[in-house]
């Protein structure tokens, strides 16, 4: 769906270099709304209606951006991570006092 999108309405994709760097600006985004919604720092009036769903949406999209650019299945990769935490984290957490 994202390279369908870029292919009609985008041109091509930036470069995996320029799309790291905006991942990196989207994620700032998205802890800029964490830390004032759920911190301590406070929004500016013309911040107040920001979207944290889009804002996320719009890291996602930068991410499977520079997954399809290098060829990254990102289900699969979802997949053999959740498998991995399964294995390693089985009781780890369970057995966390700060967590009980």
């Amino acid at each position: 769906m994202v390279n369908d999108w870029i292919e009609k309405f985008g041109v091509r994709y930036f470069s995996e270099l320029t799309n790291m760097a905006i991942l990196t600006e989207e994620v700032g985004e998205v802890a800029r709304i964490i830390a004032r919604k759920y911190g301590d720092q406070s929004f500016k009036e013309s911040e107040k209606n920001i979207d944290l769903a889009d804002e996320m949406a719009d890291v996602l999209f930068v991410l499977i951006c520079l997954a399809n650019q290098t060829g990254v299945d990102l289900t699969s990769a979802l997949e053999k991570n959740l498998e991995k935490k399964t294995i390693r984290d089985a009781d780890r957490h369970k057995n966390n006092e700060k967590l009980v």
